[in-house]
């Protein structure tokens, strides 16, 4: 009995140690999902040294976050870290897509290839947002860049016809990136009609001045 009084004990100490490194990942985990937010807040209203701030912040808090898993795999790749980890790919695929700059590589970031897909997946969605306003703005060349690069990432990701077990559930945010595409390519067309009649409308009103 006194051998497997150690054991437990060892198991024990292994299991306290384990459940410290599990409530502190998710706190560090809602804290980089609340700063990716943000970050992805201030890509859309154009403040971009707040956004490159935050991303900075919180590209800080995922390396700790990582560090303090490596011990416990499992925890690692539980679907808390790894949403949060997704997230700050989005943040920062987001910020290049709306600031016109490179998007970053998953070496450069960190990221295990399947967080790193998800993550594209789910920035290209986010630039639905950032395409209406631009419309709204009467901006139609910004938003049809926009909409050029969202069609490049899905035309990329569509290839990686794998396992859900190996891509981390990717399909599923393709289809559903798919969908947001048509939205936005059918809202985008119907800004560009609009633009077309409201300046053949000038041109005729103009025409019927001179005369």
């Amino acid at each position: 009995m006194s051998q497997l009084d150690t054991i437990a004990q060892h198991i024990q100490a292994d299991f306290e140690a384990r459940n410290d490194a599990r409530d502190e990942a998710l706190r560090r985990s809602r804290e980089l999902i609340r700063t990716c937010a943000t970050a992805i807040r201030a890509s859309h209203r154009d403040e971009w040294d707040t956004a490159h701030d935050l991303l900075a912040e919180a590209d800080k808090v995922a390396k700790e976050l990582q560090e303090a898993l490596a011990p416990y795999p499992d925890l690692l790749y539980a679907g808390y870290t790894q949403d949060a980890l997704k997230e700050l790919v989005e943040a920062h695929v987001t910020f290049a897509l709306a600031s016109n700059a490179p998007i970053p590589e998953p070496e450069a970031l960190g990221m295990c290839y399947s967080v790193y897909l998800n993550g594209l997946c789910e920035g290209a969605s986010e630039i639905r947002r950032r395409c209406l306003d631009e419309m709204r703005r009467g901006d139609t060349s910004e938003a049809e860049r926009l909409l050029e690069a969202m069609d490049e990432i899905y035309d990329t990701l569509v290839t990686f016809d794998f396992p859900d077990a190996i891509t981390g559930g990717l399909r599923r945010r393709v289809d559903q990136l798919r969908g947001v595409l048509e939205r936005t390519r059918g809202d985008l067309t119907n800004s560009l009609r609009q633009d077309r009649l409201a300046q053949a409308l000038e041109e005729f009103e103009e025409r019927v001045a001179s005369e």
